[in-house]
Protein backbone atom coordinates (compact mmCIF):
# COMPACT_ATOMS: atom_id res chain seq x y z
CA UNK A 1 0.00 0.00 0.00
CA UNK A 2 2.87 2.60 1.04
CA UNK A 3 5.08 1.47 -1.71
CA UNK A 4 2.41 2.24 -3.95
CA UNK A 5 1.52 5.54 -2.35
CA UNK A 6 5.56 6.51 -2.92
CA UNK A 7 5.53 5.37 -6.47
CA UNK A 8 2.51 7.48 -7.32
CA UNK A 9 4.21 10.14 -5.44
CA UNK A 10 7.71 9.97 -7.11
CA UNK A 11 5.66 9.68 -10.79
CA UNK A 12 3.78 13.28 -10.37
CA UNK A 13 7.39 14.47 -8.36
CA UNK A 14 9.03 13.73 -11.80
CA UNK A 15 6.41 15.13 -13.90
CA UNK A 16 6.13 18.35 -12.17
CA UNK A 17 10.13 18.80 -12.19
CA UNK A 18 10.00 18.25 -15.94
CA UNK A 19 7.07 20.42 -16.19
CA UNK A 20 9.06 23.05 -14.20
CA UNK A 21 12.36 22.76 -15.72
CA UNK A 22 11.18 22.54 -19.80
CA UNK A 23 10.86 26.59 -19.69
CA UNK A 24 14.06 27.41 -18.30
CA UNK A 25 15.83 24.77 -20.88
CA UNK A 26 14.09 26.76 -23.65
CA UNK A 27 15.51 29.54 -22.23
CA UNK A 28 18.76 28.65 -21.88
CA UNK A 29 18.79 26.92 -25.05
CA UNK A 30 17.40 30.56 -26.24
CA UNK A 31 19.81 32.51 -24.98
CA UNK A 32 22.77 29.72 -25.12
CA UNK A 33 22.22 30.16 -29.10
CA UNK A 34 22.26 33.83 -28.74
CA UNK A 35 24.94 33.84 -27.28
CA UNK A 36 26.94 31.64 -29.77
CA UNK A 37 25.44 33.80 -32.32
CA UNK A 38 27.03 36.48 -31.19
CA UNK A 39 29.97 35.43 -30.48
CA UNK A 40 30.68 33.93 -33.89
CA UNK A 41 29.49 37.30 -35.16
CA UNK A 42 32.57 39.31 -33.60
CA UNK A 43 35.36 36.61 -34.64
Amino acid sequence: MFRAIADVLRQIGGAVATVVTLPFRALARLFGGASSSTRSRRA
